[in-house]
């Protein structure tokens, strides 16, 4: 079936745009895009007249307040009832903690809470997206579903022990801890340093009774895969 490439590098654009750390400009979106100035431009303004993207003081293309609008619209009540559940969690671990959702066959970040009680800690934004099969919230949420043929070993154990650890998968250096959220095909993670000294059981305890409690508060559903419950705790392999 054909697509729409003016739509698509539109979407690209907005994209870029949205999790871009600072505001990019004209130029740099046209290179992302691989296309000429005057295009990258035509789709700024197309944007712009959309009330999705505007120009910041330095000419550079920043989110508008109705693309914060369109998105609250998605997975409305999953971040609601996991967003305070995970800045608390992150206070007590001291550890950046995040929601991910699956997005075909992507794992992308949707909400991402840093603590407020550590000077030190790691940032982990929100847009980050990675296979479903690399990564431990993929394999989490992959672990939540039924078994499927070809899985990776990692998912089946997860499956039985109710969390998993994956380091240096998603971005070098950086490892997690996983586990999904009972009735949602969902999971939540604790990142942090892939050397430092962690108790991984310790944390997968802790996500395991955040995701409970995050699961007692969404609306029951015949939809969504089945997911890990909480189990007796016992070790995941790296």
């Amino acid at each position: 079936m054909s697509t729409s490439q003016t739509l698509s590098r539109g979407l690209d654009a907005l994209e870029l745009i949205a999790l871009a750390d600072r505001a990019p400009s004209i130029d740099e979106i046209a290179a992302h895009l691989d296309v000429h100035r005057s295009i990258a431009y035509r789709i700024v303004r197309t944007l712009e007249e959309h009330h999705l993207v505007q120009r910041d003081a330095s000419g550079g293309c920043v989110p508008s307040v109705r693309l914060a609008a369109l998105g609250r619209f998605a997975h409305p009540t999953l971040p609601s009832a996991a967003v305070p559940a995970l800045a608390a969690l992150a206070n007590e671990l001291g550890m950046t903690c995040f929601l991910v959702v699956p997005d075909g066959d992507e794992a992308l970040t949707i909400e991402s809470l840093e603590p407020t009680t550590s000077q030190f800690h790691l940032t982990y934004r929100p847009g980050i997206r990675h296979p479903l099969d690399r990564g431990a919230p993929g394999l989490a949420i992959l672990a939540g579903r039924p078994a499927m043929a070809g899985e990776r070993t990692e998912v089946t154990e997860a499956r039985h022990v109710g969390w998993t650890h994956t380091s240096g998968e998603v971005i070098d250096g950086l490892a997690s801890v996983a586990v999904a959220i009972p009735g949602a095909d969902a999971a939540i993670a604790a990142v942090f340093l892939g050397g430092a000294s962690v108790e991984h059981e310790r944390i997968a305890e802790r996500l395991l009774a955040t995701a409970a409690d995050i699961a007692k508060t969404l609306p029951p559903s015949t939809t969504t895969p089945p997911s890990m419950t909480a189990m007796p705790l016992a070790s995941s392999a790296s």
